[in-house]
C-alpha cells in the first residue's frame, strides 16, 4: 500500500479531551496496525482505529475505542 494522508487521534489531557490532528501519512503493509509519520514527531505504528484517511467533519468527536485496546503498537 502506497503512503496516504490521514489524520491521528491523540486522547488529550485530564483536563483537556481529545482531538484529530492531521499533517500525518501513514502506510499500511504485513504488520498489524498502521505506520504514521509526522517530522515532528517519532515515526511510530499504531491502530487502526487512531486514524482516518479523510478529513473529520468534527475534529474533537473521537473515534470508537475498542475495549481493552492498545494505543501504541511496539
Amino acid at each position: 500500500m502506497e503512503r496516504e494522508n490521514c489524520w491521528v487521534w491523540f486522547k488529550g489531557s485530564l483536563k483537556e479531551g481529545g482531538c484529530w490532528k492531521g499533517g500525518f501519512t501513514c502506510k499500511k503493509d504485513e504488520n498489524p496496525g498502521v505506520l504514521i509519520q509526522n517530522p515532528a514527531y517519532v515515526k511510530c505504528r499504531v491502530p487502526e482505529w487512531r486514524i482516518m484517511t479523510t478529513e473529520p467533519i468534527d475534529k474533537y468527536k473521537g473515534p470508537t475505542i475498542p475495549q481493552n485496546s492498545v494505543w501504541k503498537i511496539l
